[in-house]
C-alpha cells in the first residue's frame, strides 16, 4: 500500500510544501499576494472542478450521522446499507481530505447542496433520504448530517488556504414537497394545464372569477394574484406551516401549484419536479428573496461560485434578473471571477448556447461535449463528431471565449459513470482496456476545451452499477453490498489511495494543465479529426506559441503528420513522446499509443 511506502506520498510532500510556503510567507521581505485574494483573482478557466456528494465522501464526525434525529432509518434517513439514505459523510470529512484533493490536482470543489433538508421523503414502501441535498427546506443552514455553518466556514478557509475554491451547488426550482392538494390524497397529482385551468378561474373553466387581471409572465402585476387555486387547492400539512427558511417560502401564493410536471411545453417550467414544490420564480418576492438568499452565502463565506440545479426549468426572466445581482454581489466582497454555471441536461450544443444567449446564464455545463466524449470512447462516434462539435463554440453568448468556460464532465451522478458507461457498451472489455478508455475520456476532458469536472470516486476507478443513487458510491468502506461488488477501473488498494491507477493518471493530466497556459486559455484549432477511431488533433494558441495535442481513439497506435503552424518548428514533450522538430514547415509528426494521448509545445 502506498503508506507503507518509504518514498513520501503526494499528501506528505503537499503538507511539506504547504510548510515552507508558510514559512516564506512570514518573511518581511514576501510581497506576494495572500492565498485567498490569489484564489480569487483566478480565472474560472484556470480551474480544475471536482464535484462531490458530502454524504458519500468521509466521515469526519459520526455523532452527526444522524442529523441529530432519534429514531429508526425513516426518522433519521440514516441506513449506511441502503444506497437510498444517508452514509455518514459530512463536511469536516472533506476538510481532512483536503490534502488528497490536492494532491490529485483540483483546484475547485462543486459540494451538492449541503443545507437543510427534509430527511425523508415519498410514499410508503418508496421511501428514501435527501443525502444529495436536492430536497432543500432550509436555505440558511447546514444540514445537521453534515455538521454545522461553522464546519461549512471552516472548509471554505481551509480549501482557501490551499488555493482551493469552494463552488456551492444550489437550487432556485423548487424546494422539498411539502405543499399538498386537496384533490389528490395519494399526492400523485398530474399537470394542470393553462389553457384549461386558467388564473382567473377556479378549478377550471366553469369555475368562479379569482385573481381578476392577472396573467402569470413575468414582469405582471402580481398583487392581483389573490388566491392559489386556480388549478388545484394547496394546502400545507399540520406541523409544517414554518418548516421552510426563509419564512416567506412557506406561502403557497409563491408557488406555481399545477401538480407534476409533463415535461415537456409549458409543465417543464411550471409542474412539479417529481412532486418537489415548484416556485413561481416570475414572482418578484420569489426573484429578490433568492439574491438575498444565495447573496448571504456570497457575503458571509466568501464561496466563488455557484452551480445551479435544474436550471432550464426556470423562466429567463429570473436568470435576468438574479444573475447580475448574484455577479455584483461577489464583486462587492472582492470576488471578481465568481463562477456560475448552470444545469441544463440537453446534449445539444444549440440547446445549451440558448440558455447563455436568452437567459444570461454566464456559463452552463457542457453536455453536448460530455455525450461526444462517451460515444468516442465508446466507438458509437469517432473524432469527427468532436471537431464539429468544437465549430459550434461560437454560438454561445460571448463566442468562444465562452465556450472555454463551459464545465465539461466524463459523467456525474445523475447519467452514471464514465467506468459504466464504457462496460455497459462493451460489456467484455479487458481491464487494461477499461482502465484505457476511461483515462482516454478524462484526457479528452482534462486536456481539451473547457473546465474540467472530475466526478468524486473516479479517480479511485469507480465504476457503478448505472444512473442515479447506483453511481453514488461511498469513498470510504462502504455497507452497500451493491457498491462493495462494483468492477474497478484499475488498480486501487483502498479509500482515498493516492497510488491507485486512475488517481495517478488524472493527476498527471491535472499537472500538465497547469504547466501549460494555452490548454486553459487558448484559441482551439481543430488540426485533425478522423471519421474512423484514430485521431484527434488540436492545437491550443496563443500570441507565445502553439500547445499541440494528440488523441488516439484506435486499439492500434497510429502515426500521423498534423498540419501546425509553419512557425512552430522546435517541439518539447510536455506528456509522451514529442519529436524536437517539425517535419516541415506546417507540419509535424507524431506517434500515438493505442487508445493514448500526447501533449507537445511549441514556443514558435
Amino acid at each position: 500500500m502506498t503508506g507503507s511506502s518509504r518514498r513520501p506520498t503526494p499528501a506528505r510532500m503537499i503538507a511539506l510544501c504547504a510548510a515552507v510556503a508558510a514559512l516564506a510567507a512570514t518573511a518581511p521581505t514576501q510581497a506576494a499576494a495572500s492565498p485567498q485574494d490569489a484564489v480569487r483573482d483566478r480565472p474560472a478557466e484556470d480551474e480544475v472542478i471536482y464535484f462531490l456528494l458530502p454524504d458519500r465522501f468521509a466521515n469526519g464526525d459520526p455523532a452527526n450521522d444522524r442529523g441529530g434525529l432519534e429514531g429508526d432509518r425513516l426518522r433519521t434517513g440514516y441506513d449506511p446499507t441502503d444506497p437510498g439514505f444517508y452514509h455518514g459523510g459530512d463536511l469536516r470529512g472533506l476538510t481532512d481530505r483536503l490534502d488528497y484533493l490536492q494532491g490529485l490536482g483540483v483546484t475547485a470543489l462543486w459540494i451538492a447542496p449541503p443545507f437543510v433538508n427534509k430527511t425523508v421523503q415519498g410514499p410508503p414502501g418508496q421511501e428514501s433520504a435527501a443525502y444529495h441535498g436536492y430536497w432543500i427546506t432550509d436555505f440558511t443552514r447546514i444540514d445537521p448530517h453534515f455538521g454545522t455553518n461553522d464546519d461549512f466556514r471552516a472548509l471554505v478557509e481551509a480549501a482557501h488556504a490551499r488555493g482551493i475554491k469552494v463552488y456551492l451547488d444550489i437550487v432556485i426550482n423548487h424546494t422539498a414537497d411539502v405543499i399538498r392538494y386537496r384533490e389528490c390524497p395519494a399526492n400523485d397529482c398530474g399537470y394542470r394545464w393553462k389553457g384549461d385551468y386558467p388564473y382567473q378561474r377556479r378549478g377550471g373553466l366553469d369555475g368562479e372569477p379569482i385573481n381578476p387581471g392577472f396573467s402569470g409572465a413575468p414582469g405582471s402585476d402580481f398583487s392581483t394574484l389573490v388566491r392559489p387555486d386556480y388549478a388545484y387547492t394547496p394546502y400545507v400539512p399540520a406541523g409544517e406551516e414554518t418548516v421552510k427558511v426563509p419564512a416567506w417560502l412557506n406561502d403557497v401564493g409563491l408557488y406555481h401549484n399545477r401538480g407534476n410536471s409533463a415535461w415537456y411545453s409549458e409543465a417543464r417550467m411550471d409542474g412539479d419536479f417529481a412532486g418537489l414544490d415548484d416556485l413561481f420564480t416570475e414572482h418578484p418576492r420569489v426573484i429578490q428573496g433568492f439574491i438575498d438568499v444565495y447573496g448571504g452565502w456570497i457575503d458571509d463565506y466568501g464561496i466563488d461560485g455557484f452551480r445551479i440545479d435544474t436550471a432550464r426549468h426556470v423562466n429567463p426572466e429570473f436568470w435576468q434578473a438574479f444573475v447580475p445581482a448574484i455577479l455584483e454581489r461577489a464583486r462587492a466582497k472582492g470576488i471578481p471571477s465568481f463562477h456560475i454555471f448552470g444545469e441544463t441536461y440537453d446534449f445539444q450544443s444549440g440547446t445549451a448556447a440558448m440558455h447563455t444567449v436568452v437567459d444570461g446564464l454566464p456559463t452552463v455545463l457542457d453536455f453536448a461535449y460530455q455525450r461526444v466524449v462517451q460515444n468516442m470512447v465508446t466507438g458509437v462516434q469517432h473524432p469527427d463528431a468532436m471537431g464539429y462539435l468544437l465549430m459550434e463554440d461560437a454560438i454561445y453568448a460571448g463566442g468562444v471565449a465562452t465556450a472555454r468556460k463551459l464545465p465539461t464532465f466524463t459523467g456525474n451522478h445523475d447519467m452514471g459513470r464514465i467506468g459504466h458507461l464504457i462496460l455497459t457498451a462493451k460489456p467484455d472489455i479487458s481491464d487494461a482496456e477499461l482502465l484505457d478508455r476511461s483515462a482516454l475520456a478524462h484526457a479528452l476532458v482534462l486536456l481539451g476545451r473547457g473546465v474540467p469536472v472530475i466526478y468524486y470516486g473516479d479517480e479511485q476507478g469507480f465504476t457503478g452499477d448505472g444512473d442515479d443513487r447506483r453511481s453514488r458510491q461511498d469513498m470510504f468502506e462502504t455497507r452497500v453490498p451493491s457498491y462493495a461488488d462494483d468492477r474497478r477501473v484499475g488498480r486501487a488498494s483502498g479509500p482515498f489511495d493516492t497510488g491507485a491507477d486512475m488517481y495517478r493518471r488524472i493527476a498527471e493530466m491535472t499537472r500538465v494543465r497547469a504547466a501549460d497556459r494555452r490548454l486553459r486559455h487558448g484559441r482551439v484549432a481543430v488540426r485533425v479529426a478522423d471519421q474512423e477511431s484514430g485521431i484527434l488533433a488540436l492545437s491550443r494558441l496563443d500570441d507565445d506559441g502553439e500547445t499541440l495535442v494528440v488523441f488516439n481513439t484506435s486499439t492500434e497506435t497510429r502515426d500521423v503528420n498534423v498540419p501546425v503552424e509553419t512557425g512552430s518548428l522546435e517541439w518539447r514533450a510536455l506528456l509522451g513522446q514529442c519529436p524536437a522538430r517539425a517535419a516541415a514547415p506546417g507540419a509535424v509528426s507524431v506517434s500515438v499509443p493505442a487508445l493514448g494521448y500526447l501533449v507537445c509545445v511549441s514556443e514558435g
